[in-house]
């Protein structure tokens, strides 16, 4: 009598397949870039050169590269859960300071989705855990637009609260004072996008200008000027 497979098993086959598959298709991947763009491989291998850093979240829905429509090498990348960015974040802050001061990058983009899990958790009251702490600026965004979220749809709130992070994250953004200097010195540019998971269309946002007195306070200058 044939024997039948647990469940356990049974999953734990198939996550090994969906890696198995991931890796082989990997090489057919680097097969085919290879032979469309025989350059790329021994370009990037001598360094890299992207003109965009995107600052997205860690969502499986929200590639970049891919939804970009771009190749390897064109986009510098920063993820997390919900896009959050706050200026005490070093991980972000670091990716910020050498993508704008070191790559040259020309465009930064703050870019939110549709149907993000992290503005739903933050709609919501359910503990969660770790993750809790980290959507704390979602939370705030949500006391602060109270009255605008007031009769709207589930839907309809989480697009107000998606906009109003990526807004943020902007500001943040623009706020740091390497891109303060890029801005003034090269013309760097910062947009806010929101990415429609259920079309693949992107988004961009009216995100304005810092005035000169923010522009004042945030910027700094090295030996203290």
């Amino acid at each position: 009598m044939a024997t039948q497979a647990s469940p356990m098993n049974t999953s734990a086959e198939a996550k090994k397949n969906d890696f198995t598959r991931a890796l082989e298709s990997n090489r057919k991947w680097a097969r085919q870039c290879a032979q469309d763009h025989p350059d790329l491989f021994p370009t990037l291998a001598k360094g890299q050169h992207p003109s965009i850093l995107w600052i997205g979240c860690s969502d499986s829905r929200a590639p970049e590269t891919t939804l970009l429509g771009l190749k390897p090498g064109d986009v510098f990348v920063h993820r997390n859960i919900a896009n959050i960015l706050h200026p005490g974040d070093i991980s972000a802050g670091s990716v910020i300071e050498y993508a704008v001061a070191h790559v040259g990058v020309k465009h930064v983009v703050v870019c939110g989705h549709t149907s993000c899990g992290g503005v739903n958790a933050a709609l919501g009251n359910q503990k969660v855990g770790l993750v809790d702490t980290w959507l704390l600026p979602l939370r705030s965004l949500r006391a602060q637009l109270a009255h605008k979220l007031a009769g709207l749809s589930q839907a309809e709130k989480v697009q107000v609260v998606v906009e109003a992070n990526v807004l943020a994250g902007v500001r943040t953004v623009q706020e740091n004072p390497n891109v303060i200097e890029a801005v003034k010195s090269r013309g760097l540019t910062v947009h806010g996008l929101v990415y429609d998971v259920g079309s693949g269309a992107l988004k961009e946002l009216k995100t304005g200008h810092l005035d000169q007195d923010t522009v004042e306070a945030f910027q700094t200058f090295a030996g203290g000027q």
